[in-house]
């Protein structure tokens, strides 16, 4: 590895990222979607959105599971020159990189529901709840094998997405006290205590 090492990105922090934009984007589109009758009416909008919602989470929370394991598997150790990225930059990094799709994905969940309402809003809140969902499938692997799973930051696409990519070889290992987002990306809630 050269000197200087590389800059470091929690992989459960990028996966995480998108889901509460994801999430309330979707929550506010169905609430909205909800006021109109649309063409297929209230009922069968919301039924129809409740099924989107299922099958949205699912295939969110399941895609890519082998090639995480695969990558955590070979896994190695972060080096002591290696720069460990702050959760809160990776969330901004993320988001400011997906601004204009979750933008265009919200007006699409609204204009879905001159359709069917609430169906593109429930859709858009199951991505966000795979994400979640994910990130949570991370943190027990994380848990059970004892160490946090961190991607190189250069691997990530421009956006900063992505971490499980055709770019990315391989993930680097930490102990579980590293970083300062618990295993699964959520907010270390003994930072505070910490610092």
């Amino acid at each position: 590895m050269a000197r200087g090492g590389q800059g470091l990105a929690r992989v459960a922090v990028v996966v995480r990222a998108g889901a509460a934009p994801m999430w309330w984007c979707g929550v506010v589109a169905a609430g909205a979607g909800v006021l109109t009758p649309g063409l297929t009416g209230r009922r069968i909008g919301v039924l129809a959105g409740a099924a989107l919602f299922i099958v949205a989470a699912a295939l969110t929370g399941l895609r890519g599971r082998r090639r995480f394991t695969a990558l955590g598997r070979g896994a190695a150790r972060a080096g002591k020159h290696d720069v460990l990225q702050d959760r809160a930059v990776t969330v901004r990094t993320w988001r400011r990189g997906h601004r204009w799709w979750l933008l265009l994905a919200f007006l699409g969940a609204l204009a879905a529901s001159l359709a069917a309402p609430s169906a593109g809003g429930l859709l858009l809140a199951g991505c966000g709840a795979g994400l979640y969902g994910k990130a949570a499938w991370i943190g027990r692997r994380e848990r059970e094998d004892d160490v946090l799973l961190w991607v190189r930051v250069d691997w990530l696409d421009r956006r900063g997405g992505r971490p499980a990519g055709k770019a990315v070889k391989a993930y680097r290992a930490t102990g579980v006290a590293a970083g300062d987002a618990a295993p699964g990306g959520a907010r270390r809630r003994t930072a505070a205590l910490a610092a």
